[in-house]
């Protein structure tokens, strides 16, 4: 794998946002960020200048909620700090077979109609951020038992070359069945077969995640923070 395919991966928020998301983003100069309801993630250049941090905060407008992900640029200090959260990203290794979707009938692609059922789960989970429009980022997979939506998972990010396996959660009541295994090997496959690499995000705490990524193939590629802001 060469070192600027890896690249990427250092902006996956940016070069999502000048890329396949494009149509989902806003920008003003060499701000970006996601409209309203898909996501709220926010990207400024490497090394961004004044203008840049400027063109961000009217893009959010005051008092905004500008989540810089994981950019390591540090806002002017009349931004409110919001959170921070250790976690690490993990990117196919390319040496473990994965799973073709069609050996799990148990998975549907989930649509449009189930978005009120994906947003409830979320809710119930904690995945991480998951909006009304998150699903248009890209395929959505779940599980039903009796009816009822107990597992999830879908794509994210786009940055060249690259799919974000996100949003990977399972009902309490439905945890330890292997649904995150099946959903996750049905999203890899699906990825690998248009030609691009799986990669994701994992909170550094969430031990037994890490352990399934990597069973999966997944392998750990940088450690990164989380963070959030508040516009002035």
């Amino acid at each position: 794998m060469r070192s600027e395919d890896v690249a990427v991966l250092d902006d996956p928020v940016g070069e999502s946002l000048r890329g396949h998301h494009a149509a989902l983003g806003r920008r003003i100069g060499r701000a970006d960020t996601y409209v309203p309801g898909v996501a709220t993630f926010s990207a400024v250049p490497t090394v961004p200048d004044a203008t840049d941090w400027a063109d961000l905060a009217r893009l959010l407008g005051r008092n905004g909620f500008a989540d810089m992900f994981s950019s390591q640029a540090t806002p002017p200090p009349d931004w409110e700090p919001a959170f921070a959260l250790d976690g690490r990203q993990m990117i196919w290794s390319g040496d473990h077979p994965a799973q073709p979707r069609a050996a799990s009938a148990d998975v549907i692609e989930l649509t449009a109609t189930d978005v009120p059922e994906m947003l409830d789960l979320a809710g119930r989970t904690q995945p991480g951020p998951f909006w009304p429009r998150t699903r248009e980022l890209g395929t959505y997979l779940g599980i039903r038992t009796g009816g009822r939506l107990v597992a999830m998972a879908g794509e994210r990010l786009r940055p060249p070359g690259w799919t974000e396996i996100s949003a990977v959660c399972t009902a309490p009541e439905a945890r330890g069945r292997g649904h995150a295994a099946r959903l996750v090997s049905a999203l890899m496959a699906g990825i690998l077969a248009r030609g691009e690499r799986p990669f994701l995000h994992v909170a550094e705490t969430n031990t037994a995640a890490i352990a399934l990524y990597e069973l999966l193939g997944l392998e750990s590629r940088t450690r990164v923070t989380f963070r959030g802001f508040r516009t002035p």
